[in-house]
């Protein structure tokens, strides 16, 4: 394993250099695996062609055996600032006839060639190794290890080092291994470091692409060839941005065709002079980047033309501005969750969250945050590929600026105590709603303290305030001039506090336990009792992993189990076996990848988004999420009631087949579908029903732009059907593959509408408001809804 951090945008002051210094000198970290080689290296290739303006040893824990988990003891890094001595750049000019060069872009070449020199005469990756260049761009430093990125920012003693932009990177290599700090990420072109997640086929191919520019890897990992390659496009062949990511991730197929026809003339060219260079995936790239002449800090992710690997953008605006990328959606929660807890951002959740549609017309399958110079010191702005804007509503945060409303009474007076709503959450929920678009934070907080009190007076009350705070945090509603991500906060804190207020292992309606308490797992005392989960402390994965231990509850007899704390928890639900009908789970917090997979008559829950891999193999049972779902979502899945409330990221339902019936509500990136093989969908078989919306901040839903976007809709299908809505007419048959378009009959509404009936009772999603009114007006399901349908290939028949 490897792992490294990249910090771009320094501190000059924790550096001990100027503004000057470091806005202007190459910072050049060298590692010394073999620490009596310092001097010979400084001899021969840093004195003789640099003015050192500041050099020093980076700070290092005493004994590396002190940090858990360390191994292999880490290089010895010294950081010397430096510029290039003017006579040696003269000659170096001459020698190489670059005199057409700008001053700025002779001194890049310099620096990148001398350390390529110094690697190839001190490190050796089949060799000897002892001292390597970690990097050398300008406000841009890499550290790298052994061990995880986590153990980086130990051992250098990061915890309080400041940067406008990160990189932060675990790695088991898919490409050779690493068993030496050379060979972890992130990698350097010259002035950008980049982190990967996948794999080439076509590794040796761009091997030979570099060669035949003189341009020799020495790590042994694709990741270097993926750096390599950015900075050829980019430092030498100066491409724009978004010429550069085309390069490497070329738009193909009808997304190429979508595209303006002086864009494609564009493209065309880049194509037919880099496609036998483009890394061909699944892969997934992460880039730290200063651009030196506009003196910008950039944080880019851009993804592979067949989306194989997940990828997740996230932004919020408080205090700071914050952007986000990452895999997965927990390890942004993640970090945000700890900002929060440091008092740096006013929630654990960002205000919006989105992937990217590699390679296409859509958003060029790459997103752009960049740190510049603003009218009051830096300001951050994100963008695609194309350069289009991505913008939130300006709203307040938590705490906000504005006065909250002053009320005369106790919320617990407002709270319905007699009548249907008196243990009615839903009518509870509707009946603040409105107050909750209209007043403060505070009106908020005095709403969620009267919950947790209530959640102390009896068994019934605690059920109650549960499940209204479940609503509020699930449902989408308009929250007037406040952050949702705000109220998300607050209302996952009240959860979570009333969770961990339960008493451990008793015979109440819910009773708790936690890792430490594990072995106090007994058979329930009452059917209906619900076994609170804390899973904090249980390992994500393996023997004694959360998802074991709800196997083992169930073993036992526990047919309620709800588990919080959740932080990427995987396989939650798998392993139960067959017939598990009458068992319920929910989960609060960050699932990770595979929940639901394999089940075979259970309810799942998951409130907030799910990752990677849900409902795999899915047999029987439903499944709901108050969210979106990652890749590859019910892959082979034979089976089972499903309802997603947000978006479904590439290669969902494929292989499918039996009786799969699916509501996605948001829409999917690509691939939706390919190869279901459903049956018949009015004898038992399976469908897929696609509503195209998102949720808007004012708490309406309103149509996506496309209500699909992609190509390969319902590709290859032999059996099954789609519906989606698709009032508009936008999608064409030029986006499937082995189907074709037809009207939506009564027939097929008949058929679907139950389920649309259970997703709005879920979700809130009117069938009539929501649904069938398109444009102030309503309209009958045939004019709103098309259906896709499989064709029989002569070649098969």
């Amino acid at each position: 394993k490897g792992g490294g951090i990249a910090a771009l945008g320094l501190v000059p002051e924790q550096l001990g250099v100027s503004e000057k210094i470091l806005r202007e000198d190459y910072i050049l970290q060298v590692a010394y695996l073999d620490r009596s080689s310092r001097n010979q290296v400084e001899d021969e290739h840093i004195r003789p062609f640099f003015q050192v303006d500041h050099e020093s040893r980076v700070e290092a824990v005493d004994d590396y055996r002190s940090i858990p988990g360390l191994e292999v003891e880490p290089p010895e890094v010294y950081r010397y600032f430096v510029r290039v001595k003017p006579e040696v750049l003269a000659d170096f000019a001459c020698k190489n006839n670059l005199h057409s060069l700008k001053s700025s872009e002779l001194e890049d070449e310099f620096v990148y060639q001398n350390s390529y020199r110094l690697n190839l005469q001190h490190y050796s990756s089949l060799g000897e190794k002892k001292a390597f260049v970690v990097s050398h761009g300008k406000n841009l430093i890499v550290l790298k290890l052994v061990g995880y990125g986590d153990d980086v920012v130990k051992f250098y003693r990061l915890e309080d080092f400041k940067a406008h932009v990160w990189i932060g990177h675990h790695r088991y290599p898919t490409k050779g291994r690493v068993w030496h700090p050379g060979g972890a990420h992130p990698f350097v072109g010259l002035h950008e470091a980049l982190v990967h997640n996948g794999d080439f086929a076509n590794y040796h191919s761009i091997m030979e692409y570099l060669a035949q520019r003189n341009i020799h890897p020495m790590f042994l990992t694709d990741t270097e060839v993926s750096v390599l390659l950015f900075d050829l496009i980019s430092r030498v062949y100066k491409y724009p941005l978004e010429y550069l990511i085309e390069a490497l991730a070329p738009t193909t197929e009808r997304d190429f065709e979508m595209l303006p026809e002086e864009k494609r003339k564009i493209y065309r060219l880049i194509q037919t002079s880099h496609i036998h260079g483009s890394p061909d995936g699944p892969w997934f790239f992460i880039v730290a980047r200063n651009d030196v002449e506009k003196n910008a800090w950039q944080l880019l992710g851009i993804t592979d033309t067949s989306m194989l690997r997940p990828q997740v953008f996230a932004l919020q605006e408080g205090p700071v501005k914050i952007g986000i990328i990452a895999s997965e959606r927990q390890a942004i929660n993640a970090v945000l969750g700890r900002l929060q807890e440091d008092g740096r951002v006013p929630s654990r959740f960002a205000d919006s969250y989105w992937n990217a549609r590699g390679g296409s017309h859509t958003d060029g399958g790459a997103f752009l945050f960049t740190v510049k110079d603003g009218e009051v010191g830096k300001e951050l702005e994100c963008a695609d590929k194309f350069g289009r804007a991505i913008s939130l509503p300006e709203q307040d945060w938590l705490p906000g600026p504005r006065t909250a409303i002053a009320l005369n009474v106790s919320v617990a007076l407002q709270l319905p105590r007699k009548g249907p709503h008196a243990q009615d959450p839903l009518g509870f929920y509707e009946y603040v709603r409105p107050a909750l678009r209209d007043a403060g934070f505070q009106y908020a907080g005095e709403i969620l303290e009267e919950l947790k009190s209530l959640a102390l007076r009896g068994q019934e009350s605690r059920r109650f305030a549960i499940q209204s705070l479940s609503l509020l945090f699930d449902r989408v509603y308009d929250t007037g001039y406040k952050k949702r991500s705000s109220l998300l906060h607050l209302y996952h804190e009240a959860l979570n506090e009333i969770f961990s207020s339960l008493p451990l292992s008793n015979y109440d309606l819910y009773t708790r336990l936690d890792w430490k308490n594990r072995s106090r797992l007994v058979h329930p005392g009452l059917d209906s009792q619900v076994l609170v989960v804390d899973a904090l402390e249980f390992p994500v994965d393996r023997g004694e992993s959360a998802a074991r231990f709800v196997v083992g509850a169930y073993d036992q007899g526990w047919k309620n189990i709800l588990l919080y704390n959740l932080r990427g928890h995987r396989f939650i639900g798998s392993g139960l076996g067959p017939g598990t009908n009458g068992l319920r789970i929910d989960c609060y917090g960050d699932v990770g990848d595979y929940v639901a997979s394999g089940i075979d008559g259970c309810e799942l829950t998951v409130h907030g988004a799910a990752q990677d891999q849900v409902a795999q193999i899915l047999k029987y049972g439903k499944l709901v999420v108050h969210g979106d779902v990652g890749q590859a979502f019910m892959y082979a899945a034979k089976g089972g009631e499903v309802y997603v409330l947000g978006n479904a990221a590439g290669r969902p339902v494929m292989n499918a087949v039996g009786r799969p019936r699916v509501v996605i509500n948001g829409t999917c990136l690509d691939y939706l579908a390919e190869s279901f093989m459903a049956g018949d969908p009015y004898s038992g078989g399976g469908f897929v029903v696609v509503n195209g919306l998102k949720p808007y901040f004012d708490g309406t839903f309103t149509e996506q732009e496309h209500p699909y976007p992609g190509g390969n809709l319902f590709s290859l299908a032999s059996g099954g059907a789609i519906f989606i809505r698709d009032p508009h007419r936008k999608v064409s048959g030029d986006q499937l593959n082995g189907g074709r378009l037809a009207d939506v009959t009564l027939k097929d509404w008949e058929l679907i509408l139950p389920y649309l009936e259970e997703n709005e009772k879920l979700f809130g999603v009117s069938v009539r408001e929501d649904l069938l009114i398109v444009d102030d007006k309503l309209l009958d399901p045939s004019q709103v809804y098309r259906k896709i349908e499989p064709i029989s290939l002569q070649e098969l028949t």
